[in-house]
């Protein structure tokens, strides 16, 4: 099914509870894998069933942790052939957390992560939450979907692109779809401030000028895709861009276009691509991007 509907009313505690559970694999990434620039190293990736880290180097191998949306498990696979599988049902952040830490053990592979999560107002202990415990499987999988359908759309807008810019990932941070181009210039110091997460995190994540889009489950009905500059150029927010159901959001900072207006257009695929390119060029033509970063 393409651009299915999933009205936040109908999963919102779901959403909330991987959420969570994406952030204790993420960190997770975060101690295995190298360092890259801008965090890269620290994101998910959509996959033919759900999310993946991608292979994780580890002592003389490496290991591999996939959310399946469809088959509704977490598998934790290492290049020496062990498989350890956890259901994905209705728990506790405390128990999917203890549970994943067991099979860590069990697999010989030693992480530690801060058992907080990061950009959330509110952050409970992984092991002491109990309050995060929904799991609709439905939804889940209606939630893969659009990913697909966000993550193809997304991919030729990257492909369009000469210049340096990110992979098409997933931020277990906000829990949002993105994809990120760089005009090659520096920029100022990202003044932080966002909700558990230390500053000098934004520093080196937002180290370059940007222009940023992506695809969020919240801030409207069925979610939101955005697009969004820094350092923000004069005039961004009264720049006209397209389609017509787009607007800037002063609260975000950012573009915004409900996902609702891309599933029922004529040409969702379409209407998206336009909302990107359109937001792309008011942030490069606002900032003046160097005539050598070209589109192709």
């Amino acid at each position: 099914m393409s651009w299915p509907s999933l009205p936040l009313e109908q999963w919102q505690p779901t959403r909330d509870t991987v959420h969570l559970w994406t952030q204790i694999v993420g960190k997770t990434r975060l101690v295995l894998a190298p360092q890259a620039n801008h965090w890269w190293s620290s994101t998910l990736y959509v996959t033919a069933r759900g999310l993946s880290t991608s292979l994780m180097p580890y002592a003389d191998g490496g290991v591999e942790i996939e959310f399946d949306f469809t088959g509704h498990e977490l598998t934790i696979t290492t290049t020496g052939g062990q498989v350890r599988r956890m259901a994905l049902a209705p728990r506790t952040v405390a128990d999917f957390y203890a549970e994943f830490r067991s099979h860590l053990d069990g697999l010989g592979i030693a992480v530690t992560i801060n058992p907080h999560p990061n950009e959330l107002p509110e952050a409970i202990a992984f092991d002491a939450d109990e309050v995060h415990a929904q799991y609709d499987a439905g939804a889940m999988h209606t939630f893969w979907l659009s990913l697909l359908d966000a993550y193809r759309v997304m991919s030729r807008f990257r492909a369009g692109f000469r210049g340096k810019a990110s992979p098409v990932h997933f931020f277990w941070g906000a829990f949002d779809l993105a994809v990120t181009r760089f005009s090659g210039r520096p920029a100022p110091p990202h003044p932080g401030g966002i909700p558990n997460c230390p500053d000098w995190v934004m520093t080196e994540a937002y180290s370059d000028e940007v222009s940023s889009c992506g695809y969020w489950p919240g801030g409207a009905g069925e979610g939101i895709f955005y697009s969004y500059a820094y350092p923000v150029p004069a005039g961004f927010s009264e720049h006209a861009v397209a389609p017509g159901a787009a607007r800037y959001d002063e609260q975000l900072g950012e573009f915004v276009l409900p996902y609702a207006d891309v599933r029922t257009a004529g040409d969702p695929d379409a209407c998206l691509l336009e909302f990107l390119e359109s937001t792309f060029q008011a942030a490069r033509e606002l900032a003046a991007w160097p005539a050598t970063i070209e589109t192709v």
